[in-house]
């Protein structure tokens, strides 16, 4: 497929600035595959579509504060500094992304908080944005992992187009979340409340968790128009044992499997064994999914409204079928969904 092929034009006035005030109260668009008809709901009647002993899969992956702001040695210019993975604990060094990047050479030094107590040294050019720094700090690894809480702020994308304001704290987070590592929020799980939690439980169907520390690859620019020669930088990944037993049963049994969102659903399809049942996974992946793919585990997907050329996009497109997700977003602009990080969510089932 061509990355042409998914791109539309997204009005401004439909990207959500900030979420509804409650969580499971966003618009719920319901696509049945095998139909091809659109329903329209709210996100807590994703309930009704699901039977006791179908398995709900979140990915638990947890924000933290990636985005630090410093000033450059002698000159005192502000950069930004987008922290996106840590390569060496013992070194202290940080892959990250630089803005303005033209500014920022290896060798120059940036200082960081008011009294300048967290240094950064630049030592290498990754990409045309990239760079690798080591951070200097006088402290224990805890303390210094302390302080990069302390100066980050909530890493809400930047399409958004606005400052980041207390709520988004709480709100750029899953309730779920538990392992630190991610620089973006898996945005379909922001759609669950304790409560829908809670019916979700009562009902019996049951939920377990992945992880994948969501990281460049999610968000990158796709800049080829062959899709196929794309390349996905890659995330961290685990999947539990336990989280195989429950799927795996769940797939002997002929259950229903969801996948809580697009990252969910890239952890499941990069540890399918050969008889389509799911291993473990404790590693690395950069798998790209897009039209015409089989998939294995899942057989229904939350989602949201994605932007154009996004591969987050091209992943839903490869799950509902590309013609019905085009007929889909076409709906969603007519009907005023909500687009993007707040915005409101799709299910794609049989």
């Amino acid at each position: 497929m061509k990355l042409s092929q998914f791109g539309y034009k997204l009005p401004e006035e439909l990207i959500a600035q900030h979420p509804v005030e409650n969580r499971d109260e966003s618009r719920l668009m319901v696509l049945h595959k095998s139909t091809g008809e659109i329903e329209h709901k709210m996100f807590k009647d994703v309930i009704d579509y699901f039977d006791e002993k179908d398995v709900f899969v979140m990915n638990d992956t947890k924000v933290f504060p990636a985005r630090l702001y410093g000033n450059k040695e002698k000159t005192g210019a502000r950069i930004e500094v987008f922290l996106l993975r840590e390569l060496n604990p013992t070194t202290k060094l940080w892959d990250v992304l630089v803005d303005p990047a033209r500014k920022i050479r290896i060798g120059n030094k940036l200082y960081f908080g008011e009294d300048e107590s967290l240094v950064a040294e630049v030592i290498d050019n990754t990409t045309s944005r990239g760079r690798t720094l080591r951070f200097l700090y006088d402290g224990t690894y805890e303390e210094f992992r302390k302080k990069l809480r302390e100066l980050g702020e909530t890493p809400l994308p930047k399409e958004l187009g606005r400052d980041v304001e207390p709520e988004d704290e709480e709100r750029y987070q899953t309730i779920y979340a538990a392992n630190e590592g991610a620089v973006a929020a898996p945005v379909a799980g922001l759609h669950f409340s304790k409560h829908l939690l809670k019916r979700l439980e009562i009902k019996g169907i049951d939920m377990t968790s992945v992880t994948m520390h969501i990281g460049l690859g999610t968000f990158s620019p796709v800049e080829v128009e062959d899709l196929s020669k794309h390349k996905m930088d890659s995330e961290q990944a685990f999947i539990s044992q336990e989280t195989c037993n429950m799927v795996n049963k769940a797939i002997d049994e002929k259950r229903n499997i969801c996948a809580v969102g697009t990252t969910t659903m890239r952890s499941l399809e990069s540890a399918v064994s050969s008889d389509g049942h799911l291993n473990t996974f404790d590693g690395w992946t950069n798998k790209f999914i897009f039209p015409d793919y089989e998939f294995s585990i899942a057989n229904a997907m939350i989602t949201n409204f994605h932007h154009p050329k996004s591969t987050l996009m091209m992943q839903a497109a490869a799950f509902a079928g590309y013609d019905f997700l085009k007929k889909a977003y076409d709906v969603a602009m007519k009907e005023k969904y909500r687009f993007s990080t707040y915005g409101d969510a799709m299910l794609i089932i049989d």
